[in-house]
């Protein structure tokens, strides 16, 4: 066994914030808990629609994880054929305060960081 991958599991697994945070700041999660903010309850063929650039091998692992941690509700109605429905659980939606804050910080702090960005670059390319 690795030594150093179970000193990081052990470290993740003790440590909320790392914990949480590893599991929504890839590259889809946020999004997507911010579609299903937008429309309550979607098929995956419209979240897949509204998220254009995700696969759908993606937007499956990124919803299951999701489900995993208890962020989405999944509803299978027993039809031919199966249908099939997300929506943000409770927790889910206690964690939409903390997320729209991020959001609008971004918003209101892009155009600076774009400029910071910019100055960097132009500083160590010299």
């Amino acid at each position: 066994m690795d030594v150093e991958k179970l000193k990081d599991d052990i470290f993740i697994q003790n440590c909320p914030i790392r914990n949480v945070l590893c599991r929504i700041s890839d590259k889809w999660s946020i999004l997507v808990i911010f579609t299903l903010e937008q429309i309550p309850v979607m098929r995956f063929g419209e979240l897949h629609r509204m998220i254009p650039d995700i696969s759908q091998k993606m937007l499956t692992v990124t919803l299951r994880t999701l489900e995993e941690d208890g962020l989405v509700k999944r509803h299978v109605y027993a039809q031919i054929p199966p249908k099939v429905e997300y929506s943000l659980s409770e927790r889910g939606l206690s964690l939409l305060p903390h997320l729209n804050s991020l959001i609008q910080w971004a918003k209101g702090e892009m155009e600076g960081i774009m400029q910071e960005r910019k100055k960097y670059n132009e500083v160590t390319e010299s």
